[in-house]
């Protein structure tokens, strides 16, 4: 079933909503909540059951990052937003909440407390020469 493509929901997930989402965008397309509850417990060493997985795929139903569609007596699950559209819009989020706005205050922040290595730094002054 193809993706579609829709406006990013307003409402974040929560970090347990970004799991699931993680789930279903590195498996396969369509996914059932047995596929996603495996892999979620597999991956991030959780020990999650049906209707917890269950509880996080209706809120991120609700919030417009999924879709869910009958397969019998179950439901499967896809993505209406992509990991990349998401990882966009929280580093959007991100610059505006940390950076007061401005990508060069919030890495220099970064800088400032030490967590930017020296190849880090050459790595982010080559991708901006190379922006030229």
């Amino acid at each position: 079933m193809a993706k579609k493509k829709q406006n990013i929901a307003q409402e974040a997930l929560t970090e347990c909503e970004v799991l699931v989402m993680k789930v279903i965008w590195e498996g396969d397309e369509v996914m059932s909540i047995q596929e996603i509850t495996s892999q979620i417990n597999l991956k991030y060493k959780k020990d999650w059951k049906l209707q917890t997985v269950s509880t996080f795929l209706g809120r991120a139903v609700r919030k417009g990052y999924l879709e869910m569609k009958r397969n019998g007596r179950s439901f499967d699950y896809y993505p209406l937003v992509t990991e990349e559209e998401y990882g966009r819009r929280e580093i959007v989020k991100c610059v505006e909440d940390w950076g007061n706005g401005s990508l060069g205050n919030l890495v220099a922040s970064f800088a400032e407390t030490g967590k930017l290595s020296a190849e880090e730094r050459k790595h982010i002054r080559r991708m901006l020469d190379d922006m030229d």
